[in-house]
């Protein structure tokens, strides 16, 4: 990821912020009318785009195209060399049940030859096993070839004995020609795994966050690189580089990606920051500023002449932030998922995170490490072994909060994605002046004709938005004006969504719907079954067009009619509207129609929409409705529970009834397909809940337990030192940890057995704290009260033995930024050492067999 080398004078920018606790919106008018023009065709020269069975991969100046139809994926970053080989398989199905299309990762140089001419691409390292496992996750793989990386690796990933022998990141004849050989091993590994193999790798970057310019350099770089990539056989459809500060590219060439992030735990800010551009509608531009590369621009960057001509694509949109030495920023799921409305509306064709798995850094020859840090000459001082990143899926596996937020606009761009990939971004008639304005609404429109989506968000991080009191959108289409919704309504500090302009629902015109669409489910003659999310505190309604819905009444009104229990069904402005619709997981309004298949609407909670998620089950896509961690993997529905042995979950379509199955079974759907499922324990058939048919298990429970005794107390901390290139705070040296306190951490090896995992957490307040097994450095943290949990399932020969944990003692002067929530109280002390506990937390799985046969 980018990090920024300029500095904020917080406080003055501050208080230029416009604050309010309301705001009087009214009518929010956005002219949609425009023509949309047609996509340029994009002056790029693709690699080998066609697989052996015909399917084709391309591009214009505006989206992706995959078999000539648009195509708008997500991509999530996963960087293998830093997960044990043993998880890759369950992970990348994880991601894959999660929304994730595409995966991404860094071959990080440093990890593979670490001494000059020994390339090692085994166990962790095996770029072509971890390829292979992603097809067969269904996913499809940019591989990011570097040589530089950054990624938060010692010199970006280029191995010290390059480094220090010769200049880097130009066309150096000494360093090109080691470029070609690693180029060449990367192809060796990835060769057969190609688009045009019938594999799916579909596209490598080159470089990272490049900038330079000079002889040697810029354009003539990147261009010597891509020759040698082709050279060593990586053909691929797509070749992209990072597009944000003043990047240089030879145009046609490769195709620039872009990022935003929420915070800046690369600046050097000690306080909190001003609102950050990530939260507003780009509208000009594609950088959302606050987002640099470790060298400087001297002028605008090729990303900028080529905005017209090449699609607006993603790779590094926060799905998290990693604690940097001096800057600890801990982000909550809504900072996260709020900027998804703002990047699609902004016009992105591809939503790529960084990071979406976190991971754990491997230790160098002799235990060396090979983070970045200031004692190495890097900008930032990051953790020696934790790469948790705050990421949806933990380092261990584990599903945070911020992917069950994620996951309802992954559903939607899986389905409606190729709808959304050709519309254009229209302006409102009022935009906020600058990113601290905090009362104006921010919205946007993107539109094709009439048919469009809203998107809005009223959500910044650490600064309280304007309520938008009695609002409606009037959004003004070529061939008609829209006004949404039939009656104003608050929409409160926080919220953020998507909602539908003339939405196709297989035949019926949905002319808006005040709740977001998430998945349609075609269930062949029995007709599709659409699925919205609603918003929290906001009225759901549907309104159909006369092209869908002719006239208003419940029942048979000429050749449609509407069923919708509980809501009130009246006629307005030609339009057929639905109000009053309550959220569940019941069919809040079916739709028949003469010689067309029937339309179901399911309304989900803000709450069910969060557990949804859509799996290949028994032959066929179907709903899964869990607060569980679900996925598919090993022919089952495997489910994840941290803490509990209770789980519970609900499909529709309904499986087919067990033989013996509780005395409610004769509730389930008639239509109930496959066979009767089961799993390692027994499976109870719980009736229904709405349209879902429910299931429920239980595992014994398992308390885990795990002593903690004080071996050593804390002596006194150095001060922080200033310096590096940040010229800000340092990581102490090392011989500075003499200072650390330490506790022993006693966990019986056996209490681990038949268990998926168990999770080591850790509640410290300090500096540092390092966890070990003798000597051996596990695992580390920035106290900035984030939690530290550590998996003891692959590392439970260790448990023969005593852990430990170290604290490094937190200074009250420490020129550190911590969140506000996580500062302590110092009392009269001028420095905290403290471990006040640590439990282990039990990880059940539960395997769901459903065969496709009776």
């Amino acid at each position: 990821m980018p990090f920024l080398l300029r500095r904020h004078t917080g406080a003055a920018l501050i208080a230029g912020v416009l604050a309010g606790s309301t705001a009087g919106a009214g009518t929010l008018a956005i002219d949609a009318s425009a023509p949309t023009p047609a996509p340029l065709a994009a002056a790029l020269r693709l690699g080998s785009a066609v697989a052996p069975n015909g399917d084709t991969l391309g591009a214009n100046a505006r989206y992706l195209t995959r078999n000539g139809k648009p195509w708008l994926p997500v991509m999530g970053e996963f960087h293998y060399s830093r997960t044990p080989a043993s998880q890759w398989e369950a992970e990348l199905r994880k991601m894959k049940a999660a929304g994730i299309d595409i995966v991404a990762s860094y071959v990080i140089w440093t990890h593979h030859e670490e001494i000059a001419g020994k390339f090692d691409w085994s166990g962790d390292r095996d770029l072509r096993r971890f390829v292979q496992l992603a097809a067969k996750a269904g996913l499809d793989v940019v591989v990011r070839v570097g040589p530089w990386a950054h990624a938060e690796v010692r010199f970006g990933g280029v191995p010290d004995w390059v480094v220090n022998a010769m200049p880097t990141r130009s066309n150096d004849p000494q360093y090109m020609a080691l470029v070609e050989k690693l180029y060449a091993q990367i192809g060796a590994q990835i060769k057969g795994q190609l688009w045009k193999d019938g594999g799916r790798v579909i596209g490598v970057q080159l470089e990272n966050e490049y900038n330079i310019d000079g002889p040697g350099k810029g354009v003539a770089h990147i261009s010597a690189l891509k020759k040698l990539a082709l050279k060593a056989g990586m053909d691929v459809p797509y070749y992209t580089v990072t597009g944000w500060d003043g990047t240089i590219y030879p145009s046609g060439e490769v195709t620039p990606v872009f990022g935003g992030y929420p915070d800046e735990p690369w600046g050097v800010s000690t306080q909190e920051l001003p609102p950050k551009e990530t939260y507003a509608f780009r509208f000009d531009t594609r950088v959302s500023g606050d987002l640099g590369a470790q060298t400087a621009a001297h002028a605008p960057g090729t990303a900028e002449t080529d905005k017209d001509v090449t699609p607006f694509l993603g790779a590094e949109y926060g799905a998290g932030l990693p604690a940097m030495y001096r800057r600890r920023t801990v982000v909550s799921a809504d900072d996260i998922a709020a900027m998804l409305p703002v990047q699609l509306g902004s016009g992105v064709n591809l939503m790529g995170y960084y990071m979406f798995h976190g991971g754990r850094n491997p230790l160098g020859l002799g235990g060396t490490s090979l983070e970045e840090s200031t004692l190495s000459g890097g900008y930032n001082d990051t953790t020696m072994i934790s790469y948790d990143f705050q990421a949806p899926l933990g380092p261990d596996g584990q599903q945070r909060k911020v992917l069950e937020k994620l996951r309802p606009f992954h559903l939607f761009l899986h389905d409606f994605g190729a709808r959304l990939a050709p519309m254009t971004v229209r302006k409102p008639d009022l935009t906020p002046a600058t990113p601290a304005d905090l009362k104006t609404a921010r919205f946007a429109v993107r539109s094709e004709g009439d048919r469009g989506f809203l998107f809005f968000s009223n959500h910044v991080r650490q600064y309280p938005m304007a309520a938008q009191k009695a609002t409606q959108f009037k959004v003004k289409l070529p061939g008609q004006s829209l006004t949404l919704p039939s009656k104003p309504v608050d929409i409160a500090d926080g919220a953020y969504f998507i909602w539908p302009l003339n939405l196709d629902l297989d035949g019926t015109n949905l002319a808006y719907a005040t709740a977001q669409p998430l998945t349609l489910l075609d269930q062949g003659k029995d007709g599709v079954v659409a699925v919205f999310a609603a918003a929290a505190g906001i009225p759901v309604e549907f309104a159909f067009g006369a092209a869908g819905i002719p006239a208003a009444s419940t029942g048979s009104v000429g050749s449609a009619s509407i069923a919708a229990p509980g809501a009130q069904v009246s006629e307005a402005d030609g339009r057929t509207l639905v109000a009053g619709v309550q959220p569940g997981a019941n069919a809040a309004l079916t739709v028949r129609r003469e010689g067309k298949r029937p339309l179901t609407i399911v309304v989900l909670t803000p709450e069910q929409s969060q557990q949804l998620s859509v799996q290949q089950l028994a032959g066929q896509r179907r709903l899964v409705l869990s607060a569980q961690q679900t996925y598919v993997g090993d022919g089952a529905l495997q489910l994840r529970s941290t803490g509990s042995g209770k789980f519970r979950f609900a499909v529709y379509p309904a499986l087919k009834a067990q033989p013996k199955a509780s005395s409610d079974s004769a509730a389930w759907s008639a239509k109930a397909t496959g066979s009767a499922p089961s799993a390692n324990v027994a499976l109870r058939a719980a009736g229904n809940d709405g349209i879902f048919q429910v299931f429920e298990a239980e595992l014994p429970a398992r308390e885990l337990k795990a002593t903690l005794t004080q071996t050593r107390a804390a002596q006194a901390a150095p001060p922080v030192m200033i310096g590096g290139l940040a010229k800000a705070a340092i990581q102490p040296i090392p011989e500075a940890f003499k200072a650390a306190g330490a506790w022993r951490i006693d966990v019986p090896r056996e209490q681990l057995r038949g268990l998926e995992d168990a999770l080591l957490q850790i509640d410290f307040v300090g500096d540092i704290g390092r966890l070990y097994s003798g000597t051996r450095l596990l695992d580390d943290w920035y106290y900035s009260g984030y939690q530290w949990q550590f998996g003891l399932r692959r590392n439970a020969a260790l448990l023969d033995q005593p852990l430990t944990v170290s604290v490094l003692p937190l200074r009250a002067d420490a020129p550190v930024y911590l969140p506000k929530e996580a500062r302590p109280d110092f009392g009269r002390d001028q420095q905290l050492a403290a471990v006040r506990g640590v439990s282990v937390i039990p990880v059940y799985q539960l395997r769901v067999v459903t065969p496709t046969r009776p």
